[in-house]
């Protein structure tokens, strides 16, 4: 017997949006569908005319179907959501950007949207890479670490946060720009990491001259106006040193995890030291450093330390946390971040991939938080 309309619906709803993460059916997208011989005509609305993953749709609707009983061909047609269809899912997904009861003053959208993970029922882990300051390669192990938890299972954001210096969508080589649903952002996503940065709205080349209000807005965006999902872990990419943009995201993000990069000099030590000072004024906590360029192995297979040793354990010691990773200097690690393919993706067996999926592995466990927050558990 040839499968019914009915039968092929219910083929359909594990289909999700690749970009929305959710069933085609549960998000009113599968408009029609008819049967006729052995071809299945579905008609499908996307969220936005020119939809980057129109492809990747039809790809998926296909492959559900046409494994049914007497399907030998799918007919897929689309159209697209209205205007109100698209505030209606925007508001069912993300709430109303005019805000809403409950909203905390101080950790919101200028218009009253609450930033989720400032929320105690928030599930999401916030982990702020930050160094004191640049060229010791916290960019890159932002990047290798969001991949390897991605890697692992888990739901991962990056929030690129350096708006100077922005270069996370280099680093994974997102090969679009976010999508507008109503005044919703949906962040691409490459190697099982969504992201958002400055670098999708700045034309190439341009620099970005903003003074503290400017960055202020733009990161309040990042954290309100971006459809996350309350993602496993949301990894931010700080900017080097103590300035605006620090203060505002320990602002915003008061449940923040600091994560200290640095190299092993200790010059690089001494200025990462600052870091830590900040988190501290601030009252954030610092849960570990990661030591990078530890070290780099030549052709004659002998270890060079080129930037001296020593540095990353001096300073967990002095901040009473624990070294979790030295990571290697190596070509590839370098090439990955400027070609687009992080290692951790591309070549996780190699002897940085294993020290990223390491790096992984000890935050997800050793350093997984103690203390349970259930927004249902409230004081009134």
């Amino acid at each position: 017997m040839t499968a019914t309309p009915d039968q092929i619906l219910e083929a359909l709803r594990p289909v999700e949006d690749p970009e929305l993460h959710r069933s085609i059916v549960d998000l009113g997208m599968v408009r029609s569908i008819e049967v006729e011989g052995g071809t299945a005509a579905i008609l499908v609305a996307l969220t936005i005319a020119g939809c980057p993953l129109r492809n990747e749709i039809q790809r998926r609707v296909s492959d559900a179907v046409t494994v049914l009983d007497g399907i030998d061909a799918v007919s897929l047609d689309f159209t697209v959501m209205t205007d109100d269809e698209r505030a209606e899912l925007r508001t069912r997904l993300h709430g109303d950007p005019a805000g809403s009861a409950g909203s905390q003053q101080g950790h919101g959208h200028a218009e009253g949207r609450s930033i989720p993970f400032a929320q105690p029922g928030s599930r999401t882990r916030v982990l702020l890479i930050s160094s004191g300051k640049g060229g010791v390669g916290k960019s890159s192990v932002t990047t290798n670490l969001a991949v390897a938890l991605a890697a692992a299972g888990h739901s991962v954001g990056v929030v690129d946060a350096d708006i100077y210096g922005y270069s996370i969508p280099r680093m994974l080589g997102t090969d679009r720009e976010p999508t507008v649903i109503d005044q919703m952002l949906i962040p691409p996503e490459k190697w099982g990491v969504r992201c958002i940065s400055i670098g999708y709205f700045v034309p190439a080349g341009q620099a970005v001259v903003w003074r503290g209000p400017m960055l202020h807005k733009a990161l309040e965006q990042f954290l309100t106006d971006v459809y996350w999902d309350e993602p496993d872990y949301l990894l931010v990419d700080m900017p080097p040193g103590t300035g605006d943009i620090a203060i505002s995201l320990s602002q915003y993000l008061p449940r923040g995890e600091v994560f200290i990069v640095t190299t092993p000099q200790p010059a690089a030590q001494e200025v990462a030291k600052l870091s830590a000072a900040m988190a501290a004024k601030v009252n954030l906590e610092v849960r570990g450093v990661i030591e990078n360029m530890s070290w780099f192995i030549g052709d004659d297979a002998k270890r060079y330390e080129l930037f001296g040793a020593g540095g990353g354990a001096a300073l967990a010691d002095e901040l009473g946390v624990p070294l979790l990773a030295q990571l290697p200097l190596i070509p590839a690690l370098r090439e990955g971040g400027d070609t687009g393919r992080p290692i951790a993706a591309v070549d996780p067996d190699s002897e940085a991939g294993r020290a990223f999926t390491a790096l992984a592995e000890r935050v997800a466990v050793e350093l997984r938080p103690t203390r349970v927050y259930r927004s249902e558990l409230q004081i009134v």
